[in-house]
């Protein structure tokens, strides 16, 4: 049995964090000779810190697995050595907490505070998060009784000041590498490219090569390159200062680049530091490309102080922005930023990582599956799963109000009320209606909820559009297997009124993929290079949001043959930018195109090859079993009479598309209606005239009662009628056209 082991220190995984547990191997525990829930003591550089000892299966047996409030507490990093050892704990007769900030309480919330503390172990001037509905409040232990290393039971004492500690001081936010979900690559980097040389220079001076001087982390906006950047400067305990854009701008002449030179000094007086440049595209664009000779001269300090002759000793500049391209290239190279990581927008693991930062301290319900939130949530970043869990909470807050639980006036909530206060998975599905993804804000279609069942007939196609599309997003596994490329694009046409767009929004819902739906002119401009870069921005942010079905209706008008074409060759570009999209060297992954139209035979050969549109799937017009089908899915909420023979009306509709007999239906319903009103109004009229006058405020009344309450159903003789209004929209000559571009384009699977 050993008193004490030296272990490294590891990052805790999202369920521990606050909890005052420590993770370790089972071969560690035995050593120690603790068991589950055992009090340990870890001795850092800074001093000790109480915890619970708790088994990990997947840790090595040199780590330890310890949360940022404790790695705070004892001064230590990830990555750094610790002395544990079993630890003798007292039961506290009295504990006294304060706030990082001012606060208001009534002793409702000391009890809560003294249940989240339950045998917890305590240190004088360590910090306890208390978890509060959708955030924390932080408490300082002031004092503890009867010794230094206590434990909280009932019979503990607990007091909490109002007034709060004395300020650190520190000149950024509390984050932790725990507040950061996923992302392990990254900040493995970070850490090797920051925090090893600012503290161990010793081994860059062995190898005899300088440190890194900077860091570009780019990417969409909100994935969390600024959090990184605070996360860096809490863990390492290092200066922090940040430089945003418009602060250092001035009117005056040198000014903005003594302000610069002012914020490297300071840097330089308290380093070890980090400055953080938030957004560094604006204030250090490319020269060639600015107007102002004020950035010009900012850029040109910002080098001179970035790779000058005087040397900057331990600090490190932090440069993050969305549009890397807009950036200066003297920045760009070695020796001023020598390392350009790129932060993607986050995956499914990487998606349930961050809800789990952003609900671990969030009452929910049994119900809620983050894995399943994190399979729906395709394309969010980890700003916008963030937004989603506040959502969530205020939807659960607005349901428990509307119950008449919470009366707002009624001044301090009771503890007892609040525990009842919990967020269901019907309140994170209520809460992605408002909170749609910020890459596809600018692109991003609400698209009605259409299922296949929503689609009468066409089984042909949707099989062929399930293995195309639905396939390779929801079983990509089988296709790597199987040795093959998922088809890249589905072409549909035929008649106008078969279904295309419907088939494509099914495909979009049925798919759980992001949808971003291409309506051909919108893209046209009158400015040359403008349309070509509006589809490059379109293929840009599906890649980014992926998986993605981009919809293209009416392709016909974007995508015409080459050669042919009288304007100034927009579409001619157009059609050169799609080739180069769906089939250039950026590949598509997990990105399906589907494209609509009824004019395939003016479209550009090139597009039709195998590659792009993989599949070229006919929609035929409805045959009579389809139109019974069409007919049963558009009649499922109209009250029918026992008179109406479906199958009858199937067999009068030859002709007719899917589109034309929703038009049927809409008629027939609307000449019962007719029929309602006309009785409603004679009985209105009957009942609200007196000596040969109206009353109108009375007929108003009673024809609307009227017809709310009407009980009439479509009959046989509404559809007859109906038959007589609406014709078809396609002839026998129609119908034959589209059947030989058919047999001219056939490719499909099922033929």
């Amino acid at each position: 049995m050993a008193d004490s082991i030296k272990l490294r220190v590891s990052e805790a995984r999202q369920r521990d964090v606050g909890r005052k547990i420590a993770r370790l191997s089972e071969s560690v525990m035995n050593k120690l000779s603790i068991t589950t829930g055992d009090y340990i003591e870890i001795d850092g550089p800074s001093g000790s810190s109480l915890v619970q000892a708790m088994p990990a299966y997947d840790i090595p047996e040199d780590e330890i697995r310890i949360d940022g409030y404790v790695r705070k507490t004892i001064g230590v990093s990830i990555g750094d050595e610790v002395t544990i050892k079993k630890a003798r704990v007292d039961q506290a007769t009295k504990v006294v907490l304060a706030p990082e900030e001012p606060i208001r309480f009534d002793q409702s919330f000391v009890d809560y505070v003294k249940d989240q503390l339950m045998y917890k172990p305590l240190t004088k001037g360590e910090t306890i998060p208390i978890p509060i509905y959708t955030g924390v409040i932080n408490l300082t232990v002031v004092t503890t009784q009867p010794s230094n290393f206590v434990f909280v039971s009932s019979e503990t004492q607990i007091d909490i000041k109002e007034e709060p500690m004395k300020s650190s001081g520190e000149g950024y936010p509390k984050v932790t590498w725990e507040d950061i979900g996923d992302l392990e690559d990254v900040k493995s980097k970070i850490r090797e490219i920051v925090e090893l040389p600012m503290k161990h220079p010793e081994i860059f001076q062995r190898l005899g090569i300088e440190p890194p001087k900077g860091v570009l982390l780019y990417g969409p906006p909100g994935v969390g390159k600024t959090l990184l950047a605070r996360a860096l400067a809490s863990e390492i305990g290092a200066y922090f200062t940040s430089i945003n854009g418009p602060e250092i701008m001035s009117k005056f002449y040198g000014e903005s680049e003594e302000r610069l030179r002012q914020i490297f000094e300071e840097a330089e007086k308290n380093a070890p530091s980090i400055i953080f440049i938030d957004e560094i595209d604006a204030i250090a664009p490319k020269r060639e490309e600015t107007t102002g000779e004020v950035e010009k001269r900012v850029v040109s300090q910002l080098l001179t102080l970035m790779d000058g002759i005087k040397g900057r000793g331990k600090i490190v500049v932090i440069a993050a922005t969305n549009r890397p391209d807009a950036i200066d290239p003297a920045l760009r190279r070695p020796g001023r930023f020598d390392r350009e990581i790129e932060i993607r927008p986050p995956d499914v693991k990487a998606r349930k990582e961050i809800l789990q930062v952003h609900t671990r301290n969030m009452p929910l319900t049994e119900d809620v599956n983050l894995d399943d939130i994190a399979e729906m949530t395709n394309g969010y970043t980890g700003a916008d799963l963030a937004a989603l869990a506040k959502e969530a909470a205020m939807s659960s807050l607005r349901r428990f109000m509307e119950a008449g639980k919470i009366n707002l006036d009624q001044g301090q909530i009771p503890a007892d009320l609040l525990k009842e206060l919990k967020v269901s998975m019907n309140d994170f599905l209520d809460a992605m209606k408002s909170i749609q993804p910020t890459l596809l804000r600018e692109v991003y279609v609400e698209v009605p909820k259409v299922r296949w069942s929503d689609i009468g007939g066409l089984d042909n196609v949707k099989q062929q559009l399930k293995e195309a599309i639905e396939w390779q997003i929801k079983f990509p596994n089988a296709f790597a297997k199987a040795g093959i490329r998922a088809p890249k694009g589905v072409l549909l046409y035929g008649p106008p009124g078969t279904g295309k767009t419907m088939l494509a929004k099914a495909v979009a819902t049925e798919s759980g993929a992001n949808f971003i739906a291409v309506r051909g002119p919108e893209v046209l401009s009158k400015w040359v290079g403008e349309s070509e870069k509006a589809i490059r921005e379109i293929f840009r942010r599906a890649r980014q949001t992926a998986p993605t079905v981009v919809f293209f209706d009416e392709i016909d008008s974007i995508a015409p043959m080459r050669g042919f074409s009288t304007d100034s060759g927009v579409t001619e570009r157009m059609v050169n930018q799609l080739l180069a999209e769906m089939d250039g060297i950026t590949p598509l992954n997990k990105v399906v195109v589907i494209a609509a139209t009824n004019r395939p035979d003016i479209l550009d050969p090139a597009l039709l090859r195998p590659g792009r549109f993989d599949r070229i799937i006919y929609v035929p017009p409805p045959d009579k079993q389809a139109r019974l089908e069409i007919l049963k899915v558009h009649t499922k909420n109209v009250p029918l009479d026992n008179d109406v023979n479906l199958e009858t009306i199937a067999e009068k509709t030859e002709g007719y598309t899917g589109a034309d007999l929703e038009a049927v239906v809409r008629e027939a319903t609307m000449l019962m209606l007719r029929e309602a009103s006309s009785q409603c109004d004679q009985k209105a009229k009957n009942e609200c005239s007196k000596d040969g006058k109206l009353n109108e405020e009375c007929y108003n009344k009673e024809l609307r009662t009227c017809m709310d309450n009407f009980t009439g159903k479509v009959n046989m003789n509404h559809f007859t009628k109906a038959l007589e209004i609406v014709s078809p929209s396609l002839t026998k000559a129609d119908i034959e056209r589209y059947e030989r571009m058919a047999k001219d384009l056939k490719r499909s699977a099922l033929v």
